[in-house]
């Protein structure tokens, strides 16, 4: 079983390398045809190791399958097994959406040009992970010992729904930000950007000379006052710092969604990664036009409110359900998630047609 964890590692790495080393190994604008084109990639890489699930499954290859899911109770098949890997895949994909409102305007704020976006969100994605990975082993810790955690779950899923469907859409201030607060108070900070850097050193060239495009000297005064060879922070960095404490935020949501389905640590990671993954290119395909998805915000609340709902219900669904259960889970996210994007769609049409 080991071996599985250290193959599918290598495997992200891999992909990661090539990703970071290869394919954007320079700075560069990732244009819409682009993004959509690494989206539909990710995707089917996916899709494609939903096959391993089948197969390693079904024969149980290296002790897969072999255990009872504290969820449901039985052990996976390699159909169960699959449908739960896809229902995580989606549910994590859908709710991610959210966050990248959240990057835009974090991106906006700090006034990060898109040639250095990919690389505060490679970076993001590399700590989401980690971050990732020990939250769910902690998660699937505790139901293991304390299944009752999993109502707890439930209510927290609902709660959140209904918060979500009544917060006003407001953007909070990211100046505000405790976060940030802390570590421009605590830490020497630039007040400019020096290209792709998040650390610069006070009178190294890139203290004081920019690397956006254009070469503009940076008249920055923290730099300035700064002692020769000290280390400094730059807007790039906090911008990867709120990144990634927001998807903690996040993942506060989508890990014990995840739980609603299964249990079994190896999908839960892998289902997870596979749709962080694609997120980066997700964002630059659909960064120009979340203002016309207005309706986004309503059904991923309604994803975490039938996700808390399936959790508090999951002995009486089985038994009105039976083995299918996960699969008509699946259809309902699918089909809420699809009538947001068409009600949205629809309305922002008509607005246009509005003299």
């Amino acid at each position: 079983m080991a071996w599985l964890w250290v193959g599918f590692i290598i495997l992200v790495l891999m992909l990661l390398t090539l990703d970071l080393g290869f394919f954007h190994k320079k700075p560069k604008e990732i244009s819409v045809k682009e993004a959509l084109a690494w989206t539909a990639v990710w995707i089917t890489l996916g899709l494609i190791f939903s096959v391993f699930i089948f197969h390693g499954y079904e024969n149980q290859w290296m002790g897969l399958g072999r255990t009872v899911d504290p969820v449901d109770g039985l052990v996976n098949s390699g159909w169960s097994a699959t449908l739960k890997y896809l229902t995580g895949y989606v549910v994590e994909k859908s709710l991610s959406l959210d966050n990248i409102f959240v990057i835009a305007m974090l991106f906006g704020y700090f006034s990060v040009p898109k040639i250095y976006q990919h690389r505060v969100l490679f970076w993001g994605i590399l700590g989401a992970l980690l971050l990732r990975g020990t939250m769910i082993a902690a998660g699937v810790k505790l139901i293991s010992e304390f299944r009752w955690i999993l109502y707890l779950f439930g209510i927290f899923l609902i709660i959140s729904a209904i918060k979500m469907m009544c917060s006003k859409d407001e953007s909070e201030d990211p100046g505000s930000n405790v976060v940030i607060r802390f570590f421009r108070r605590f830490l020497p900070v630039t007040e400019h950007l020096h290209g792709e850097h998040f650390i610069v050193r006070a009178g190294s060239k890139h203290s004081f000379e920019s690397d956006v495009p254009g070469g503009t000297v940076c008249p920055d005064r923290i730099v300035e006052a700064a002692q020769p060879g000290r280390l400094l922070l730059t807007p790039l960095a906090l911008t990867l710092v709120i990144v990634e404490t927001s998807d903690l935020v996040f993942a506060v949501d989508s890990i014990p969604a995840i739980f609603a389905i299964t249990a079994d640590p190896y999908l839960i990671f892998t289902s997870n990664v596979f749709a962080i993954l694609g997120l980066r290119s997700l964002y630059f395909a659909l960064s120009g036009m979340m203002d016309k998805f207005c309706y986004l915000k309503t059904s991923l609340a309604l994803v975490l409110l039938l996700v808390g709902i399936k959790m508090l219900a999951a002995k009486y669904l089985k038994l009105c359900l039976g083995h299918y259960c996960n699969f008509y889970l699946l259809g309902a996210i699918l089909i809420i998630l699809t009538s947001g994007v068409v009600v949205s769609l629809w309305t922002e049409k008509g607005q246009q047609r509005k003299p």
